[in-house]
């Protein structure tokens, strides 16, 4: 069992607390590799918590000392419409922290660091960055700013002007820790801290995390935070493996239905082209004899006219030639 306390459990309970505050900079600091002083925590439309929400995920909405606004949020179990969903928030908030009829540069910055216990996508890394840059088509040269709008609003690239990602796939991560963020994604994958650790943060976390602080109460509810995770992933793959036996079976069944109806076509199609072919040797073979038959007639009856024409009897006409005295009397 680890000494301290889950990151999303210490996000509900205690990290919301100003006195607590140096955790959450210390992570910020380490992960965006600048200073970041959180000047306050603030409530946001696109987090509302729902009921499945209560132990799936966990998020904080927090403003810097410089404004910006900085989203963090930590997601349990598989959202195959993730990317989606981390768009959204973001838009939201981009919305919601204007004031109508205010200018554009008031738009304010934002960062979304998403922390997600599954697989996300298809990718060896452990933490993703994602930005917004404008690449010429044609020349492939990247679009800067004036040095009027770099004055203006106080940055370099264009791409400070946007809302930037963060995707921390702490499970992916089997690593000895070699760096301060590796130290936090270490701490978040296992829940521990080692003693040699020494990124912004922890040492924070050390002291105010610990298992040992918490009550009776609060840890009775953490342990049923801890199995109610349990419980929700279980039944998530309990649910998958139902829709995989599901669909096998129902794809068998409707693997042979089309199977027997392209079987009756196919054979249909083969039994038309056999019987044509059956028919044609038939026909042939028919018209053969009919014609033999017929040119055999005809050489008799040739042969009868000549004996006839050097007077021959008929009686003896009809021997030689198997015709009858009534077939030599219509001649």
């Amino acid at each position: 069992m680890s000494n301290y306390i889950r990151f999303d459990w210490a996000m509900k309970r205690l990290l919301r607390n100003k006195a607590n505050f140096g955790v959450l900079e210390g992570f910020l600091t380490t992960l965006l590799n600048e200073k970041i002083v959180i000047q306050k925590l603030l409530e946001s439309e696109s987090n509302q918590e729902e009921e499945f929400d209560k132990y799936n995920r966990v998020d904080i909405l927090a403003e810097d000392s410089k404004g910006k606004l900085i989203l963090i949020e930590v997601q349990n179990n598989n959202e195959y419409a993730y990317f989606q969903r981390m768009l959204f928030g973001v838009s939201k908030l981009v919305t919601e922290y204007i004031n109508r009829g205010q200018e554009y540069e008031k738009v304010r910055k934002v960062y979304s660091i998403n922390i997600v216990y599954f697989h996300l996508g298809n990718g060896k890394d452990t933490v993703y960055h994602g930005k917004t840059e404008f690449i010429g088509i044609h020349n492939g040269d990247l679009l800067e700013l004036t040095p009027f709008q770099r004055q203006t609003f106080n940055v370099d690239k264009v791409s400070q002007l946007y809302p930037e990602y963060y995707i921390l796939k702490v499970n992916d991560f089997n690593l000895v820790a070699k760096s301060p963020l590796e130290e936090w994604i270490y701490y978040l994958n296992t829940g521990e801290i080692p003693e040699t650790a020494s990124a912004p943060g922890l040492e924070e976390a050390r002291e105010r995390l610990k298992l040992d602080k918490m009550t009776k109460e609060e840890l009775n509810a953490y342990y049923r935070h801890l199995d109610n995770i349990v419980i929700l992933r279980d039944n998530i793959f309990t649910e998958r493996a139902e829709g995989r036996m599901e669909g096998r079976i129902e794809g068998r069944i409707e693997g042979r239905i089309e199977g027997r109806m392209e079987g009756r076509i196919e054979g249909k199609i083969e039994g038309k082209a056999e019987g044509k072919a059956e028919g044609k040797a038939e026909g042939m073979a028919e018209g053969l004899a009919e014609g033999l038959a017929e040119g055999i007639k005809e050489g008799k009856l040739e042969t009868a006219r000549a004996m006839m024409q050097n007077h021959i009897a008929p009686e003896l006409i009809a021997q030689c030639t198997g015709l009858s005295i009534e077939d030599l009397k219509k001649m």
